[in-house]
Formats: C-alpha cells, structure tokens, sequence
C-alpha cells in the first residue's frame, strides 16, 4: 500500500479571478460613489480626495474589465449596463465587509462600524438628538444622516443607499419594507401669536376654514394628511401660498401671512411659548406615526440593529416630550 500522502487543492482553472486580480477595493469605493452620487465632484468630496484621482481609479477600473462603466447624460454621470451590474456587486461587497468589520469588533466588546440613516425633512426635528443619545453609547461608531424630502428619500429606499430610514408613513405601496413604529407625529394648528383666535377653545373647522392658510408643496405628507381631513368635512382651506420647508413656514407664520398645519415636533428648540401659537381645532391633532424603516429582506448591520432597538426604546421619551409641549396630548398617548 502506497504511503498517505496530504491532498492539495487546485482550484479549477476556470475560476473567475481576473476581477480579484486587477481590481482593487478602493477602485470599486470610488465607482461607488460616483454612481450612487451621479458625479465625480461629488464622489471626490466625499472621499476626500482630488477629482483627477477619481478619474484616474475609475479608468484603472474600466480597463480591468476591458468594459466602459460610466456615460454622461447632461450635467449627470449614469453607469452603462456594465457598471449597473457592478455597482451592485460593489454595494453587496461593503455591505458584507462592514458586517465583518462590525462582528469582528463585536468580538471585542467594542461596537464600531458605520450608521447610515436617511430621514425626511420634518423628522430632523428629533432624529439628530436620538443619533446623538446613540453615539454617547457607542462613540466608537462613525454617523451619517441625510435629510430630505419624502420623494428622494423613497428613491434611496430603492436603491438601498442606507441602513435605516425616518418617515411618516410606510409607503407600502411605493416601497417594499419593512416597517418599525418608533414615535407619534401630531399635526397641529399653528399661529401667529397675536392672532384673535389664541386661546379660545375647541374652535370648530369651519371657522379655521375661513382664515388664509399656508401649505407645504405638493407630494407633502402633511399637506396630504391636512386635505384629507378638510374634504372628509366638505370644507375647502382658503390656500394663500405653498412652501417648501417648514422654517420658512414658520416664519411665514410669525409674518401674518396665514395659518398652517404643521408637526408639533417643528416647535421642539423655541417649545410652544414662542412666536408662533397652537391653536384647540376640532379634530386637532391629527395623530399619525414615525416608522424607522428597511428594505423587506435586507440583512441589518449590528450597529443598524442596535440604533433600532435603541430608538424604539426611546418612544416614550419622546412621547413625553411632545406632552410637556402640549398637555391636550396626553389623552391621545394614552388613550386604549
């Protein structure tokens, strides 16, 4: 009988290795960027590094895989089918990579990694405290927290561009997530401080019907919510101008120019003792909920896991906070 002898692996020689061998990491991080950003000013400014630089990686990228990746469309760069299907696997690439890079710091005892959360606009007004809570937990853990309107924040749903996301409605039938309640969003009636009807109680809908008002743009959760409680009255608002952020309603407000329905967390660092007044409505507030949520299906990172779990835990301080700002509240927090 012959003597053992160890097994050696050949890997077969139609491995697919030609990508590993004349691409590199910090390659594929900069056609990243430049698809997810649609520019390669934008890509270079983000990664800290010279426009020329992005260039030159990107062209080392292309020729590797002996494909063009990227084309212009305007002002636009937009990934060809080639670089469509690579920036898919580069994003499936970082996504395992920063899972191993937080399991093997979890090792340690130590939470580190990266958090990115989108929001909508109207939920800056909290997001950036419950973030901060978070990262005095964890200061081992880098941030990033984009902000915008309802529309784009669906688009980077879509495209998986964060971990988590901050709306006031699920969505369900744009996007398919899944869809964690995290904190009520009251809509209230706001006016100038000096304004007659300050103070008096339980005014009917009609006759708030009757003053000017102010709305945010068309495609506004809010806006939307606020119509839908007007036409289930057979009431029309007397609308006097649309704008397309809450401050400048705000000061809109303070200005005289008309009333408007707005979250009450938009009053969070002046409280409702400042210019601009909550008026008792009938049928005020409007309650409606904040959901944190992720793509249906999507693997949580363990720092994504644990900003969940720690912003869900945080629901009854910010409950607290929106009833000291309006004790009218506490019946709608506590009601069965």
């Amino acid at each position: 009988m012959p003597p053992y002898r160890e097994p050696t692996y050949t890997p077969p020689a139609a491995m697919p290795n030609h990508l590993i061998r004349h691409a590199s990491l910090r390659q594929l991080q900069v056609f990243e960027a430049i698809v997810r950003l649609g520019s390669f000013t934008r890509a270079a400014d983000e990664l800290f590094v010279t426009q020329p630089t992005v260039s030159m990686q990107t062209k080392k990228l292309a020729d590797a895989l002996s494909l063009p990746l990227l084309e212009n469309a305007g002002r636009q760069t937009l990934p060809t089918e080639a670089g469509a299907e690579l920036y898919q696997a580069a994003r499936a690439i970082f996504e395992v990579l920063s899972n191993l890079e937080m399991k093997l710091a979890d090792l340690k005892g130590i939470k580190r990694g990266r958090l990115r959360l989108g929001v909508i606009t109207t939920a800056k007004y909290f997001a950036p405290e419950i973030l901060g809570e978070f990262c005095k937990l964890y200061p081992g853990i880098e941030v990033a927290l984009k902000v915008s309107n309802r529309d784009r924040i669906l688009d980077r749903i879509n495209a998986n561009e964060d971990d988590l996301y901050i709306l006031g409605e699920t969505h369900g039938d744009q996007v398919d997530v899944e869809a964690v309640p995290l904190a009520p969003n009251p809509l209230v009636v706001m006016a100038p401080r000096d304004h007659p009807l300050v103070g008096e109680k339980k005014i009917p809908l009609a006759r708030i019907a009757q003053e000017l008002f102010i709305l945010r743009e068309p495609g506004s959760g809010i806006r939307d919510a606020t119509q839908r409680l007007f036409e289930q009255h057979g009431i029309r608002p007397r609308v006097r101008m649309e704008l397309g952020s809450n401050e400048a309603i705000k000061h809109a407000i303070v200005g005289g120019l008309g009333l408007s329905v707005m979250s009450l967390h938009t009053l969070t660092l002046e409280g409702p003792e400042g210019p601009v007044a909550l008026l008792d409505v009938e049928d005020f507030p409007i309650m409606r909920q904040w959901y944190l949520l992720y793509p249906k299906g999507k693997e949580l990172s363990l720092v994504a896991r644990a900003f969940l779990e720690f912003a869900v835990a945080s629901t009854s301080k910010i409950s607290d906070r929106m009833e000291q700002m309006w004790p009218k509240l506490a019946h709608h927090f506590r009601a069965p």
